[in-house]
């Protein structure tokens, strides 16, 4: 009967080890669902889409890597677009991360009503990627715009920055720093994470605010730095509505960003094909960014043990 009992038990302990990890499975359905249903699936369509000829009114045509050659050695739009946006990124992403920062610092004062400032200074991020904003912008910085307007009070010449080469992406790298919210709330949760005994023991030592910043401040925050740094690149590169919005490109294609191009050839030329492999190879370039500053990130990111 004992012999009997334990056959039972073991059983049952192996009908429990089975039974567990298929509710798991049964409770993360829906994400596994989503998963394979809403992005290894356009993934895979994408991937082979970027292996065609495809003008949305007919049906594919298979010509292997002929999209990916003529990209990389018959496209100067491409190469024009990848400057383009390897500029903006260069330019706006450490500008914005060094307001976020600074501004952090100011709204992390114990003073009464911050919370009001933090809301204030945070309100541009929520509609500073719009196309009301962007189009407001756009009147901000045209020939008869309000900044021309202000500089004629003190006797001062009027540019055209939106349709001037030299100063187009400018005006976008402007309207990408004044968006610096989101970064500037995940560097005050930062700040408060960092204990007030490293401060205290630098006082004691001698040290003044401005060196505590440099020998405490910074280094703490070099983790919260390098997810802003992460985020803010791959946001950087995908850049569209300003663009759009505001100069279209132009002018003679100054500001012609990636995610432009790649839109121009989807939905004005209606070559879905030779988008698809443009979205890859943007892909790749994220990707191969975000490798190298996570490479980087042990050589200057630290670590509390």
């Amino acid at each position: 009967m004992t012999e009997i009992n334990g056959a039972v038990d073991k059983s049952s302990g192996k009908l429990h080890r089975w039974i567990e990890p298929i509710w798991g499975y049964v409770f993360i359905s829906p994400w596994l669902l989503g998963l394979f249903v809403l992005t290894v699936g356009p993934m895979s369509q994408s991937f082979y889409l970027s292996l065609t000829e495809y003008n949305l009114l007919e049906l594919p045509t298979y010509i292997g890597f002929d999209n990916y050659k003529e990209i990389f050695t018959d496209d100067a739009d491409f190469w024009k677009s990848l400057q383009v946006t390897l500029t903006y990124v260069v330019l706006s992403v450490p500008l914005k991360l060094f307001f976020a920062l600074m501004v952090a610092l100011l709204l992390f004062q114990a003073i009464r009503g911050m919370s009001v400032f933090r809301a204030i200074f945070y309100l541009p991020s929520l509609i500073g990627g719009s196309v009301a904003i962007s189009a407001i912008w756009r009147n901000l910085f045209g020939m008869d715009g309000f900044l021309n307007k202000i500089g004629g009070l003190f006797g001062l010449q009027g540019i055209d920055w939106i349709n001037t080469p030299g100063t187009s992406l400018y005006t976008l790298v402007m309207l990408a720093v004044w968006q610096f919210g989101s970064s500037m709330v995940i560097f005050l949760a930062g700040l408060k994470q960092i204990p007030r005994d490293l401060y205290e023991s630098a006082s004691v030592d001698g040290a003044s605010k401005f060196r505590s910043f440099f020998s405490v401040t910074l280094p703490m925050l070099t983790p919260i730095i390098l997810f802003n740094l992460v985020m803010q690149i791959i946001g950087s590169f995908q850049m569209f509505t300003q663009a759009f919005i505001v100069t279209q490109g132009g002018p003679i294609n100054s500001t012609l960003v990636y995610a432009l191009y790649l839109y121009q050839k989807a939905f004005a030329y209606f070559n879905m094909g030779y988008a698809s492999a443009l979205a890859w190879i943007l892909l790749s370039v994220i990707a191969v960014f975000t490798v190298i500053v996570f490479w980087s990130s042990k050589k200057w990111v630290h670590y509390e043990t």
